[in-house]
């Protein structure tokens, strides 16, 4: 059975001979899909894709290789963001230098030993109130017995 397609229309996308994976459960695998203005058009098999085909589409054949789609995001940390998510800790936007040093100490409190506490960049001192960076002594305090890198970017 093919994946239901929209109105009959010419692709000027179509590749073939792919992995793809549908998160259909019916059809949960194709090789074959025909696009036009980045919206799948027919997902399948070549024989059924083929039918999208124009004069002026291109073809491209993937040759056995997988096709994952998805929102291209030209800076991500994906394997450190997903074992470190819950260690780390944004500045940005917090008013004050107190406040931060706060959400520090909350932060050294969750974190399981031996990890560190990672305030990451995205923030300036000149955004607190106090219109300083925090001092060794003052970080200290916040996390005594958790270790702490404190990223400084604007």
């Amino acid at each position: 059975m093919q994946a239901q397609s929209n109105q009959r229309a010419a692709a000027p996308l179509i590749l073939i001979n792919g992995k793809f994976a549908t998160l259909d459960r019916e059809q949960p695998q194709a090789t074959a899909v025909a696009m036009q203005d980045g919206r799948f058009l027919a997902v399948g098999n070549t024989e059924h894709v083929m039918r999208f085909r124009e004069a002026g589409s291109q073809v491209i054949d993937l040759n056995g290789r997988t096709v994952v789609p998805g929102l291209n995001d030209s800076h991500l940390h994906l394997i450190r963001g997903g074992l470190n998510y819950n260690l780390e800790l944004r500045w940005e936007g917090v008013p004050s230098l107190a406040d931060a040093l706060r959400m520090l100490k909350d932060q050294a409190d969750l974190t399981p030993h031996p990890q560190w506490v990672r305030v990451v960049g995205g923030w300036s001192e000149f955004q607190f109130a106090e219109r300083r960076l925090p001092t060794l002594e003052e970080i200290n305090a916040a996390a005594p017995d958790t270790p702490v890198f404190i990223l400084h970017l604007l």
